[in-house]
């Protein structure tokens, strides 16, 4: 009888798991592309391409509304994406084009307890983007730990600084520094307090190579109660500000209220407000 109650429950594990495998695959087809127009005259098509950085955890669905908006509307088209693995393998699928051309970023694993494996992978694939691709400029648009990987690959990568040019950097509720919570009032001299290393090391890097391959940078944060998005509490994200002092960056930073940590990415106001940043003409 015990036998066949092992049996039983091992079917059982085994059906769970290949559901489980099948939702994972189904999370990570990324979202459809469709060819646009590019006539509308209020729009500035370039063959610069804009790179989407998922957060922990992120998927297809992260950046669908926003590229199904930008398509629809004919103000941007995905034209790439571009899956990694944990072991550092990248494939890729699609070509750029010169209307305003979106790179959606999958991990295919990005569940992990730190973003470091993640820093890894996404360096390597901007790397990708500048040797096999030519691309030595580019827009980035990053959720949650994806903008902190992004700073951790990019910062950290005097190469990377040097080879590729970052237009416009938007950020949607994205920790620099985990050392406070929301009860904390951001102030510049929170960097004596700071116990997270892994800001020391924007720091240092910042320190070693003056920052001036990032022209334009927009910090948005969400807002459920005062001082938080529910997941990412302002002061995390604002401590970007105290990396930045003496740098040449054009810094912008907006709270929307009423949005949650997810909803930055979903929201039709931000994602019309995004699209205008990135692509209206000025």
């Amino acid at each position: 009888m015990k036998i066949k109650w092992g049996h039983h429950l091992l079917r059982i594990l085994i059906v769970i798991v290949l559901i489980l495998l099948a939702l994972q695959l189904y999370l990570l087809k990324g979202a459809q592309s469709h060819t646009i127009p590019a006539k509308r005259t209020n729009v500035n098509y370039s063959a610069t391409p804009t790179l989407l950085i998922p957060g922990w955890g992120g998927n297809s669905w992260t950046y669908q509304r926003l590229i199904h908006r930008a398509q629809k509307g004919d103000v941007a088209q995905k034209a790439m994406t571009i899956w990694v693995a944990p072991n550092g393998r990248v494939i890729v699928k699609g070509s750029l084009n010169h209307h305003n051309p979106i790179i959606q970023l999958l991990y295919i694993w990005n569940y992990t307890s730190g973003y470091e494996k993640q820093t890894q992978q996404l360096r390597r694939v901007m790397f990708m983007l500048h040797d096999d691709y030519h691309i030595n400029k580019m827009n980035v648009v990053a959720h949650s730990y994806g903008g902190t990987e992004f700073f951790h690959a990019y910062l950290r990568s005097p190469k990377l600084q040097k080879d590729v040019k970052v237009l416009h950097l938007i950020l949607l509720g994205v920790p620099v520094d985990e050392s406070f919570g929301r009860k904390t009032r951001y102030t510049p001299l929170l960097v004596h307090r700071s116990q997270d290393q892994n800001f020391t090391q924007l720091e240092d890097a910042i320190d070693r190579h003056s920052l001036t391959s990032i022209k334009q940078i927009d910090n948005w944060m969400g807002q459920t109660k005062k001082g938080t998005d529910g997941a990412v509490p302002h002061v995390q994200s604002q401590m970007l500000k105290t990396l930045l002092l003496g740098q040449k960056v054009d810094y912008h930073e907006h709270i929307f209220k009423h949005t949650d940590h997810s909803q930055l990415h979903q929201r039709k106001e931000i994602l019309s407000r995004l699209m205008k940043v990135l692509w209206n003409k000025q």
